[in-house]
């Protein structure tokens, strides 16, 4: 990875390609410490030092937003609402025909469906927007804070209005440099500004760890966490590369005087084919339930009961549920992203068959059970993984934000292998003395 790095750098058109990115990530960075107009930034900071020592609500929108989202700055919201914009849209290509013929359109087919991505991605800025303000105004933010309540000072109507607008066009900024980097830099650039956000933390993270640990003053906590941390991301390396090839072969065709097909490929079938997904669907999913319970300060039984079961990550109510849900999304998505039956109908319509798999109905049904027979480890892999940070607040006594928490590890692992393959694929298309060797 350090040799493609260094080689890209010694080539002038990717070496201003990378300096751009970085420019970016600069640039997006200092977003995310610029406070927001009628936000007092002496009482948040106050409230910030009292929420990391606790467990914070909002932790999985907090961690993709870089931390921005309780300093409450002009970037608070992140690319959440993107990310959250294209799950609906991806899901919604299912159900509605129209979206469905626009996929299959090609490049013009999905522009389309990008620019519905950003007027969806605007819409859930404001709701999100208007949601954060109001939760800040009631001093619901930081639970527990004593100044929680004066974190907006001022509440007229214009200043409300202000704070969502101020977010709002946050998110649309963020939105544009991440398409920016697409377009002139390396790599996906929302997939780069997620990684850049998660791994912004990790360095507090860690050494909050060693300040609290006991053992050798913090320092045998801390290398441990570090050991953890690389037997992980080894792990997910090896579970992200895994796949399973379906052989394909094509017969040949006689068009003309010219022969098509005789070719031999194969279907790619990841292990882990849904990936981070459904741990960002079962996160989102459990943080209602104590969503509900805050905002409306109930002391009913059952509230008392989502309290006592569903607020603290180490409780086995929500271990459990917790990982049932990630084994449920996993499959539902792979069932809504993977249809076998296109696939064998695109086969048989080009020449394409298995080998002793009969074209059309048995194709489909032979992908479907080698689908649904490999995603049952990459859904217990996936469960597994996304345990971690509830361990560490057992072992070690870490927040919920833990650093090297599943959701982290498998995008920031998965952002890396791809920004890297496709360094090394532009690498390989400069090199045209390889070619002709």
């Amino acid at each position: 990875m350090l040799t493609a790095f260094a080689q890209a750098f010694k080539t002038p058109d990717l070496r201003k390609k990378l300096l751009f990115t970085l420019g970016i990530i600069v640039l997006y960075r200092m977003g995310t410490h610029v406070p927001i107009p009628g936000v007092s930034y002496k009482n948040v900071q106050i409230c910030v030092d009292q929420a990391q020592q606790g467990n914070s609500l909002f932790g999985l929108v907090n961690m993709f937003s870089g931390g921005a989202l309780l300093q409450i700055t002009i970037f608070a919201l992140g690319i959440m609402p993107y990310i959250t914009a294209s799950i609906i849209l991806q899901l919604l290509t299912v159900v509605i025909p129209r979206l469905e013929a626009l996929k299959k359109e090609g490049q013009a087919g999905t522009a389309k469906i990008t620019q519905y991505t950003r007027y969806l991605t605007v819409a859930l800025a404001i709701l999100q927007g208007t949601g954060l303000v109001a939760t800040a105004r009631s001093g619901a933010l930081f639970s527990g804070c004593q100044v929680a309540s004066e974190i907006v000072p001022n509440r007229s109507i214009f200043t409300t209005i202000t704070m969502v607008i101020t977010m709002t066009a946050g998110t649309a900024a963020v939105m544009w440099l991440g398409e920016l980097i697409t377009d002139r830099g390396i790599g996906n650039g929302m997939s780069i500004l997620m990684f850049i956000s998660i791994a912004s933390s990790f360095p507090t993270s860690l050494w909050a760890i060693k300040k609290q640990g006991h053992l050798a003053q913090g320092w045998i906590e801390f290398g441990t966490v570090i050991l953890v941390g690389l037997v992980m991301v080894a792990l997910v390396v090896f579970v992200e590369q895994a796949q399973r090839r379906i052989p394909v072969q094509y017969a040949k065709r006689m068009i003309g005087r010219r022969s098509y097909g005789g070719t031999s490929t194969y279907i790619p079938l990841k292990v882990n084919q849904a990936g981070v997904i459904p741990v960002i669907f079962a996160s989102s999913l459990l943080y209602i339930p104590a969503l509900v319970v805050q905002f409306s300060n109930s002391t009913a039984g059952w509230a008392t009961w989502i309290k006592d079961n569903f607020v603290k990550g180490d409780h086995p109510y929500y271990i459990i549920s917790y990982f049932l849900l990630i084994v449920f999304f996993a499959f539902f998505y792979v069932a809504i992203s993977f249809n076998p039956e296109e696939v064998a109908d695109n086969m048989k319509k080009y020449g394409g068959f298995i080998p002793g798999i009969r074209a059309g109905r048995p194709t489909a049904e032979y992908l479907s059970h080698v689908l649904n027979r490999i995603t049952w480890p990459g859904s217990l892999y996936l469960g597994l993984i996304a345990l971690v940070p509830t361990m560490a607040l057992v072992i070690f006594g870490a927040n919920q934000s833990f650093p090297l928490g599943g959701t982290s590890i498998l995008i920031i692992v998965g952002v890396g292998l791809e920004t890297v393959k496709q360094i090394e694929s532009q690498l390989q298309q400069r090199n045209y003395e390889g070619f002709l060797r």
